[in-house]
């Protein structure tokens, strides 16, 4: 028995085992990426949890620097009002001084 194959036949089976493959490729192709997709999933719940913590922090972190700017503030409030306070001290102390002097100045003119 002789079959004979024509050309027609031949590009037909062809054909035909490569849709066979290129089917298998697909059902690979779309059992990885279901596995990607359940991974990624998970990630992203992951992501999603951590943005959470770094945003109540970066808050906590923003309340913080606000409460450190306004002791610095009062800080050099302070130290300004001590440095007027100070200066009124070493104001007086001089014209002590000078008034001692003037008596030491107004002793010895008298004695002489």
């Amino acid at each position: 028995m002789d079959t004979m194959i024509t050309l027609k036949d031949a590009g037909l089976i062809i054909l035909g085992i490569s849709l066979l493959a290129l089917i298998f490729s697909g059902i690979c192709l779309l059992h990885n990426l279901t596995a990607t997709a359940k991974s990624m999933n998970k990630i992203l719940k992951d992501t999603e949890i951590i943005s959470g913590i770094a945003a109540e922090r970066s808050k906590d972190a923003d309340k913080l620097i606000g409460e450190v700017s306004k002791s610095v503030g009062s800080a050099t409030e302070t130290v300004k009002l001590n440095k007027a306070v100070i200066s009124a001290i070493v104001i007086i102390a001089n014209s002590l001084a000078f008034l001692k002097n003037l008596f030491k100045k107004g002793k010895k003119t008298k004695t002489d």
